[in-house]
């Protein structure tokens, strides 16, 4: 397997160091001197600034009293690691804190012109030729009654300050250094929190794709990669469950479609080849007639069964009286009933109690409710269909007095073609499918159906439906 996307992750990761080392050396190191720069000159100009406004500077800028200020200007220009000048309103330089120099011998700055400073109050260069090294030079003007005697200037070497530049870059690449390498921890997050799960599902992925849905994903964590293991878990579980119940389903088809056919072609072929006589065909072709009933009735409720599982059919909902729907229903099964001596006592809620549903697919509910409930009573007993109403809920019941279902099979009978031992005695020609129908139908409805049985004594079957006015 190609670890793709872990390889990508780490070339982003390498990237994104190199990046952040050209960003720091260039981008850094450019700001880290403007900063410099801009808090160096700052500095400079309140220091020149402050000495252009004192007055032994004002006062004797032109006499040889300014030997009496040099020792105090050596003093703050050492401090600034600079040098400081004072220069007349000609331009020329009379003290200079580095040189021994005189107002009686001045060292003309010819080229010196303070009104092409403009607005700014420091400059970087050589200062009109005069350095050899490149220095920040700020000037401030001394003035005495709106009158400019001369100007004071600083310079200060940029060397120095490039000095300060590169040890605080030296300190920013320090920082970053250990930020990186603590942001490689992402990459351990990464390959145990992503990759490695990764790995499990991508594994998963491969035994479903070869048919081994038993397989389970080994991840028990509560992020999205852990969702989604799960996810993939559960999907598998289903997958796997609807296998088995397709070959159960096929199985099940198979053996109450091979019952019948057995006779019938049994049936057939004796009368055919002469076994049975003309005189008792009639009897057996009875048995092939019974037998093809129950064909029809499988065929039939499959045919149900498959409209509800995709949804061919689609649902006719509209307004009926519940209660007319029973009596109709209970009238079908009044000839068997009367045969064996069963009562039917319909206990309806009021005159009309209207629902809204499809009519016919509820009707096929009571129909096959009754049908079970005829099926497991016993001959003058009795059977209570009774409807009630609560809130907005219709209940509807359906309650024998007859066998009563076995506790350990009350969770199958929902399943397909499930038949408890007692029924598959009692009555060959179910199918095992109308309880099936049942569920399917009124969960389509999005309704509830629950069961109630005690063995020996009856089951109750309870239904709901929505009520209308």
């Amino acid at each position: 397997m190609k670890k793709v996307l872990y390889r990508r992750f780490l070339l982003v990761y390498l990237l994104t160091g190199i990046a952040g080392l050209l960003l720091a050396t260039t981008a850094g190191s450019y700001m880290i001197e403007c900063r410099l720069e801009k808090a160096v000159s700052e500095d400079l100009y309140r220091e020149a600034h402050r000495i252009a406004s004192d007055d032994n500077i004002r006062h004797n800028i032109s006499s040889a009293n300014l030997d009496l200020v040099r020792e105090n200007l050596s003093v703050a220009a050492e401090y600034q690691n600079s040098i400081i000048w004072i220069l007349n309103n000609s331009g020329e330089i009379v003290l200079s804190t580095r040189k021994d120099i005189s107002p009686d011998e001045p060292i003309d700055l010819s080229t010196f012109d303070p009104t092409l400073w403009g607005g700014n109050y420091y400059q970087i260069g050589d200062f009109y030729g005069y350095f050899s090294e490149t220095r920040l030079s700020v000037i401030a003007p001394i003035t005495e009654n709106m009158n400019t005697k001369g100007y004071v200037c600083i310079h200060y070497l940029m060397s120095d300050l490039y000095q300060d530049r590169s040890s605080l870059l030296g300190v920013l690449l320090l920082l970053l250094g250990i930020f990186y390498l603590l942001s490689g921890l992402l990459v351990v997050f990464y390959h145990f929190s992503v990759q490695r799960p990764l790995q499990h599902i991508i594994k998963g992925a491969r035994e479903y794709a070869g048919g081994n849905l038993s397989y389970r994903i080994p991840l028990k964590s509560d992020d999205e990669i852990g969702y989604l293991a799960n996810t993939l878990n559960y999907m598998t579980d289903k997958l796997n469950k609807t296998g088995e119940y397709q070959r159960k389903f096929i199985s099940n088809v198979s053996h109450d479609f091979r019952s019948p056919l057995t006779s019938i072609k049994g049936y057939v072929n004796a009368m055919l080849d002469g076994t049975i006589p003309p005189e008792m065909q009639e009897k057996y072709l009875k048995i092939i007639a019974y037998e093809a009933g129950r064909l029809e009735k499988l065929t039939n409720s499959l045919l149900t069964l498959n409209d509800l599982d995709i949804k061919k059919r689609m649902m006719h909902i509209r307004k009926f009286d519940i209660n007319e729907v029973v009596k109709t229903t209970a009238a079908t099964f009044e000839g068997i009933c009367t045969e064996r001596k069963i009562l039917l006592e319909l206990v309806l809620s009021g005159k009309e109690l209207y629902t809204k549903a499809d009519m016919e697919q509820i009707q096929q509910v009571l129909y096959n409710l009754l049908d079970n409930a005829i099926k497991f009573s016993y001959d003058g007993s009795s059977i209570i269909i009774e409807t009630t109403e609560k809130n907005d809920k219709i209940f509807v019941s359906v309650k024998d007095r007859g066998e009563g279902i076995p506790k350990a099979c009350l969770s199958k009978i929902w399943d397909r073609f499930y038949k408890s031992d007692a029924s598959r005695g009692k009555d060959r020609k179910g199918t095992g499918l109308g309880l099936s129908i049942v569920q399917e139908i009124i969960h389509a409805h999005n309704q509830n159906i629950n069961v109630i049985s005690t063995e020996g004594v009856g089951t109750e079957f309870i239904f709901t439906l929505d009520k209308v006015r």
